[in-house]
């Protein structure tokens, strides 16, 4: 029978099941290369300078083009992270990401909205109730990108995606800050994070310039192993988000986390548990889960979310 996890079995979890970056070729070996690169490093994880009355207050000039935006600190690192996520919802961001300072926050989206580089938009949330959500502009997206800004092999988006998406893509923020929380506690520091647009795009790039003359049973696999991913019933299921981590010892490792909810079908749930990600899910969820994992007679945990 499989059972609910909370975050407080996690840590053993990671230490024991957590992908030990076997040998890929050139995925793992350019994952090893770009991190230990003599760039100045860019934490994951979104954290305040602080100076001795408060947050750091000093604001950077960036040209872009014709335009000026005028920064502080706290305000670029939102915008990297809304980039990493493309959705993020205000509440989360809050609670999070400026870690309860809801003011402050406040304060630095309306500097960011101000300049045209976030949008925030309502979106239907899991309740009843709607939530209010942030993803970055196009300019805010060129912002970043051609002044520099964005972490080494870091992919960013911009602009929302369908309704279901974004409520789904929204959720993804709190699971990253539940899961690197216990990253770091193992004493691992995340270096990337791969959302499914990422490894979708590359894997059908690729499957698509496969020549006829091949294998293309083989082929999917071989192209499956260089990304780490299995293949199941001829097909490549992709995670919701994949975390790239660095270890005490520098050896990069992954954790492939999928947000299942009580709308999957039994087989996509199948797929994805044998596809090997961890699962996590809304408390309200879980009962419907759990019933088709079991009656599946698959052996596979449900982490809360």
């Amino acid at each position: 029978m499989s059972r609910t996890y909370h975050i407080s079995d996690f840590a053993a979890f990671l230490r024991k099941y957590g992908d030990s970056g076997r040998d890929r070729g050139g995925w793992e070996e350019s994952a090893r290369d770009d991190n230990r690169r003599s760039r100045p490093d860019r934490d994951a994880n979104l954290e305040f300078k602080q100076t001795r009355n408060g947050y750091d207050r000093s604001r950077t000039i960036y040209r872009v083009r014709s335009r000026e935006y005028s920064l502080r600190e706290s305000e670029v690192k939102t915008l990297i992270e809304v980039g990493k996520f493309r959705v993020i919802p205000a509440d989360d961001l809050a609670r999070l990401g400026y870690r309860g300072d809801r003011s402050r926050m406040e304060s630095d989206i309306q500097n960011l909205r101000h300049q045209g580089l976030v949008e925030q938009r309502s979106i239907e949330g899991h309740e009843s109730y709607s939530k209010q959500v942030f993803t970055l502009t196009e300019e805010g997206h060129k912002l970043l990108s051609e002044q520099n800004l964005i972490p080494d092999r870091q992919t960013i988006y911009h602009g929302f995606v369908k309704a279901k998406e974004a409520r789904h893509d929204a959720d993804l923020y709190r699971l990253y800050h539940k899961v690197a929380k216990e990253v770091d506690r193992v004493g691992g520091k995340v270096r990337r994070l791969v959302l499914d647009y990422e490894l979708k795009r590359e894997l059908y790039k690729k499957l698509s310039r496969i020549p006829p003359d091949k294998d293309l049973a083989y082929e999917r696999i071989r192209l499956a192993s260089e990304y780490d991913l299995n293949v199941v019933k001829d097909k490549i299921p992709v995670p919701d988000l994949r975390i790239e981590y660095e270890d005490e010892c520098r050896d990069i490792h992954r954790l492939d986390l999928e947000i299942a909810t009580r709308d999957y079908r039994p087989q996509g749930l199948a797929e994805k548990a044998k596809a090997g990600f961890h699962l996590f899910a809304r408390p309200q969820d879980h009962p419907k889960l759990r019933r088709v994992l079991d009656t599946h007679e698959i052996t596979a945990e449900i982490f809360a979310l």
